[in-house]
């Protein structure tokens, strides 16, 4: 039927995979609490980020990040999932970036669980290419905030909140 082929309905693909992912983390959230959807997306993070990071390495034909590759490397992630995100701070104690929009679009409001995709993304990657990352997410879109706001601290004798990350094989 050409009317239901040719009708002007909101979905492709790429819509359709970040609503079922909206879906999924709200639906986690409701059942399991906020918590432990926050644990379960930070598993699937976790291993995101080792084949993110091993692409990359691959790709500049490198064995390790330095600094710098990895917070462009941060950014370049997320413009290729349409985010929008930028760096602020570059430092031998800290990356910090801002992001204009998310790369889960509408489908982040009031799912906050979704921001441990970025905090174990951003905290494998650079655990693993500088050897410690503690990630907190200081504003975030999912909560209402205008824009995101993520601060990488690389030294492990800083302490602060944020979630910690370590090399896998030291």
């Amino acid at each position: 039927m050409d009317e239901v082929k040719n009708a002007c309905i909101p979905l492709n693909r790429d819509r359709f995979m970040r609503q079922l992912l909206g879906q999924l983390a709200e639906t986690i959230e409701d059942v399991a609490g906020l918590e432990h959807a926050e644990g379960l997306i930070a598993m699937v993070g976790q291993n995101m980020g080792d084949s993110i990071n091993r692409a990359y390495k691959d790709a500049l034909d490198v064995g390790r990040l330095d600094l710098e590759q990895v917070a462009a490397v941060l950014v370049d992630l997320k413009r290729r999932i349409e985010g929008d995100f930028y760096l602020l701070e570059l430092s031998d104690q800290k990356i910090i970036l801002g992001n204009r929009r998310c790369p889960f679009g509408g489908h982040a409001n009031g799912r906050p669980a979704l921001c441990m995709m970025t905090s174990n993304v951003f905290g494998v990657i650079t655990a693993e290419n500088n050897g410690y990352a503690r990630v907190e997410i200081k504003e975030a879109i999912a909560n209402g905030d205008a824009q995101c706001r993520v601060e990488v601290s690389l030294d492990p004798s800083e302490e602060g909140p944020g979630r910690e990350y370590f090399v896998a094989d030291p």
